[in-house]
């Protein structure tokens, strides 16, 4: 049985912000390479990212524990 410890916020954050970091760094130049349908998302998240409220959860909505409805 797999038991299910959930990660300290801070641990959380970090690791949202080093993915953060690889897809810039990934996707520093330019999204020639990329296919079109990835390029359309990265566009349209640029735009929300200026404009619209955030999607992102929040820390302690990510390290809730999961809730099974009966």
């Amino acid at each position: 049985m797999i038991e299910h410890h959930p990660i300290a916020p801070e641990h959380a954050r970090a690791i949202c912000e080093e993915i953060g970091e690889r897809l810039r760094y990934v996707l520093r130049d330019d999204y020639t390479n990329l296919p079109p349908r990835l390029r359309e998302l990265v566009n349209e998240l640029a735009l929300q990212d200026c404009e619209a409220p955030s999607l992102v959860p929040t820390i302690a909505e990510m390290t809730q524990p999961l809730v099974v409805a009966a």
